[in-house]
């Protein structure tokens, strides 16, 4: 066989001899439009400092955290997320020995070490650095940013949920049981516990101390195994102990979870959220992020996640960090119906931002249903004058008092409330008063409003922007850049899970896909010659 007469010198002759036929220069095997050419190009013009040190030392013999850099990319524009498939790439891929430079190929792990210690935390900024080049090449119109929110489902394992109501009601259920046993410490052995409303931590390690020191005083020996009686203090001390453990984990899960409903044992970071998965909507919870990504003229210009399950508490800190890292401000931020809000619609007139954001009624409101609905406040007349609506049976609904209300991110937003003068006998009440929140019968109920009389006005607003030449052209392009961008990320790039756990790392990534998908964007543009073309125009019929 020919394995038993190649010998191991034979077979180093061999391949030695096999090497020196290869080309000496594989660049020459590079068409000069390739897109591995324009990435070299793009990497070359950033300042990779912050990257360099956080090395303690660089060796001779490796790949610098350019190359490293340059290859993760590429391999990101191949669809080669996967360190041990990059890995491969770089032993057998033309493209990839060109951006290593002569360097050996780097191990699988140190690929994995490159992208979560030392990318991770400088993604951030290797990402405004990109949208800053294409900027100065003309490629952004730093007018209109197009934002949207998708989510990506974690790398921790499904059925890993922890919820954060069924801790709580386990914890209550424990601290009944422990105050039972405190009960019975006091009875059995004279313990006599003092705590507050609430049992800690402190109260349970000074029940253990009183306990041990009873059995060292009274010399007893506690016993294990099958057919050993145990003595009572033995079997209060150990039902202390597992009330103990269950307690401490219970306060841990509290306390990740934070004020998330949900959160995953692999992956802490990681919320549990409703995935879309086919078009039958035959969909389930796993644990994901909420990625955000701003777009403007078809490239991703920021990107920013969170454990947030809707897009509405997601646009200020995403306007915000791009503030802070990239140093613009937008003029106009065009966004779907997901983000209305009144603390949304204030942030942007403080920022002077117009904003292009439709409201979460206006399909509904074109519908014959919601126009002939008479219980709807739209659909009933105001007199200003007088601060009164009129019903469809011309009784007025005075003013009653103003409400202040808090929302999750500490917004308070004030609502006037309404009420009618008097129900009673209307015979429209069926159709004007919906519901059954409250407990009276819907004979001995009246009709209630209660209106935000700034919410309604910035909504007003944003409705006469959208509705205008400029706002239907911005809302077309919406759809065309953030849904395209997620269309080529999730189906031509097919990324729909990340590969690391964590924030920061789950961020990363993200931004390698941006990034990834700007060069692949940047390349096809000047291949079809379509630089400098920010948005597609409107067509009609």
């Amino acid at each position: 066989m020919l394995k038993n007469k190649l010998t191991q010198k034979n077979y180093t002759t061999f391949g030695s001899l096999y090497q020196i036929k290869l080309p000496l220069n594989i660049e020459y095997l590079i068409p000069t439009n390739d897109s591995v050419r324009l990435l070299g190009q793009v990497i070359e013009e950033m300042n990779l400092k912050e990257i360099y040190q956080s090395y303690s030392r660089l060796r001779n013999n490796q790949a610098t955290p350019k190359q490293m850099l340059k290859i993760l990319l590429y391999g990101y524009m191949n669809r080669l997320y996967s360190s041990r498939k990059i890995e491969t790439a770089c032993k057998r891929d033309v493209n990839f020995m060109y951006l290593l430079e002569g360097a050996p190929s780097p191990d699988h792990a140190t690929i994995a070490r490159f992208r979560s210690l030392h990318f991770a935390p400088v993604a951030k900024n290797i990402m405004a650095q990109m949208t800053h080049i294409l900027a100065d090449n003309g490629e952004l119109s730093l007018e209109n940013i197009f934002i949207d929110g998708t989510k990506l489902e974690s790398a921790a394992n499904k059925y890993t949920f922890v919820w954060k109501k069924a801790v709580t009601k386990s914890q209550k259920k424990l601290l009944d049981k422990i105050a039972v046993l405190f009960q019975e410490a006091e009875e059995l052995f004279g313990i006599k516990m003092v705590y507050g409303n609430q049992i800690r931590q402190h109260d349970l390690k000074k029940l253990r101390r009183k306990l041990k020191r009873i059995q060292t005083e009274e010399g007893i020996i506690f016993v294990h195994g099958i057919g050993k009686r145990k003595s009572l203090l033995q079997k209060k001390l150990e039902q202390l102990d597992e009330y103990w453990d269950r307690f401490k984990r219970y306060n841990k899960c509290l306390h990740i979870a934070g004020d998330r409903n949900s959160f995953s044992k692999t992956d802490p970071d990681a919320t549990f959220m409703r995935m879309k998965e086919d078009a039958m909507k035959n969909g389930q919870l796993k644990p994901a992020y909420n990625m955000q990504f701003g777009v403007d003229s078809e490239y991703v210009v920021w990107i920013t996640g969170g454990p947030q399950p809707t897009d509405t508490t997601t646009l200020i800190p995403f306007l915000e960090s791009m503030k802070q890292t990239v140093g613009h401000i937008y003029p106009n931020v065009v966004a779907d119906s997901g983000y209305e809000s009144e603390e949304n619609y204030v942030y942007l007139e403080k920022n002077e931002q117009a904003a292009y954001i439709k409201p979460s009624n206006y399909e509904q409101s074109k519908t014959k249903k919601y126009q002939t609905d008479i219980g709807k406040r739209e659909n009933m007349k105001y007199d200003a004058k007088t601060d009164t609506y009129i019903c469809s049976n011309n009784k007025k609904l005075t003013k009653t008092g103003i409400r202040k209300s808090k929302s999750a991110t500490g917004y308070i937003s004030e609502k006037t409330c309404y009420a009618c003068e008097d129900c009673k006998g209307c015979s429209l009440k069926s159709k004007c008063i919906k519901g059954n929140n409250s407990k009276l019968p819907l004979e001995e109920r009246n009709k209630h409003l209660e209106v935000s009389i700034l919410f309604q006005q910035k909504r007003e607003k944003s409705l006469e922007l959208i509705q205008t030449e400029k706002g239907k052209l911005l809302r077309v392009n919406r759809s065309i850049q953030s849904e395209g961008a997620f269309g080529a990320i999730k189906a031509d790039m097919e990324f729909r899970r990340f590969l690391c756990r964590g924030t920061q790392n789950v961020l990363a990534e993200s931004i390698l896909l941006g990034l990834a998908h700007n060069v692949n964007k940047l390349h096809n543009k000047i291949q079809s010659g379509r630089c400098g073309h920010h948005l597609h125009s409107l067509k009609t019929a």
